[in-house]
C-alpha cells in the first residue's frame, strides 16, 4: 500500500508539472516535462548533462568522505580529550554559520577552482556528522562506562572497545542525513565558478535561458541527492538490524 501511495504521488506531481509547463500557468520559466525530457535525448544535450553529473559525483563522493572522516576524528578527539570538547563544538558551529558565498572566493583563491565544491560538501557534511557523532558517543549509559573506569581503561581504550562500536547505527544515521547534503554542496560549491559540474550548467542555463537545460540540471541533481539518501537509507537499516 505504501509503494502504491509512492507510485500515485509521483504520477500526479509530473502530471501536475507537464500541465503548469504545457500550460504556461508559471509562465515561459517552467517548461513541460516533456521538453526537458526531449533536450536529455538529444546527443548534445545528453552529453553534456552527463559529463557535468559525472563532475559533480566525483566532487560530492570526495566531500562525502573528507567530510565523514574528520567529524569522525573529531568527535573521537572531543571523547578522548575532554578539554578539547567545549572548543571542538563551538568551531564546528561558527564554521558552519559562516554564509557559503563568503567561504567560497576565500577557497577558490586557497584551494583551486576545481577542489572548492569537494571541500564545502565536505564541510556540509562534516557539521552534520559531529553533531551525530559527538551525541552518540554522549550518550553512553553510566554503567558500562563505570565498568571500564573500575577496570582502569584509559579513554582511548573504552573509545576503541565500547563508544565506537556502539554508536556504528548512530554513525549511518549520519550518513544518511549528510548524502544529500553532499551533493547539495558540491552543486553549490560549482555554481561559484568551477570548471565543471551541475551547478556551473544552472548559472549558464540561468543566465542564457536555456530553461530546458536549467530544468534537467537542477532535476539531476534532485534524482542524485534523493539517490544518495536511499541508499543510505537501505544502508543504515541493514545496519540497524546487524547492531539491534
Amino acid at each position: 500500500m505504501a509503494a502504491a501511495y509512492v507510485v500515485a504521488g509521483s504520477v500526479l506531481l509530473v502530471v501536475g508539472a507537464e500541465l503548469i509547463g504545457r500550460l504556461e500557468l508559471a509562465g515561459r520559466a517552467w517548461p513541460p516535462l516533456t521538453d526537458v525530457v526531449a533536450y536529455v535525448a538529444t546527443p548534445a544535450g545528453g552529453s553534456l548533462l552527463w559529463r557535468n553529473l559525472l563532475v559533480t559525483l566525483e566532487s560530492a563522493a570526495k566531500g562525502f568522505l573528507l567530510g565523514a572522516a574528520v567529524a569522525l576524528l573529531g568527535a573521537a578527539l572531543a571523547l578522548v580529550v575532554p578539554l578539547l570538547r567545549p572548543g571542538l563544538d563551538r568551531f564546528s558551529a561558527i564554521l558552519n554559520a559562516v554564509p557559503t558565498i563568503a567561504l567560497a572566493p576565500l577557497l577558490i583563491t586557497t584551494v583551486g577552482r576545481e577542489d572548492t565544491p569537494a571541500v564545502i560538501a565536505a564541510l556540509s557534511v562534516g557539521f552534520l556528522m559531529f553533531v551525530t557523532m559527538t551525541s552518540a558517543f554522549s550518550n553512553a549509559s553510566e554503567v558500562y562506562t563505570d565498568v571500564f573506569t573500575v577496570f582502569g581503561a584509559s579513554r582511548l581504550t573504552r573509545l576503541v572497545r565500547f563508544d565506537l562500536p556502539r554508536s556504528v547505527p548512530a554513525f549511518f544515521d549520519g550518513l544518511t542525513l549528510s548524502a544529500p547534503a553532499a551533493v547539495l554542496g558540491a552543486t553549490i560549491g560549482e555554481w561559484f565558478g568551477a570548471p565543471a559540474g551541475l551547478g556551473l550548467l544552472l548559472v549558464s542555463a540561468m543566465q542564457n535561458y536555456q530553461m530546458a537545460l536549467l530544468w534537467a540540471a537542477a532535476i539531476s541533481a534532485t534524482l542524485v541527492s534523493l539517490a544518495a539518501y536511499l541508499l543510505c537509507t537501505r544502508l543504515q537499516r541493514v545496519v540497524a538490524r546487524r547492531f539491534a
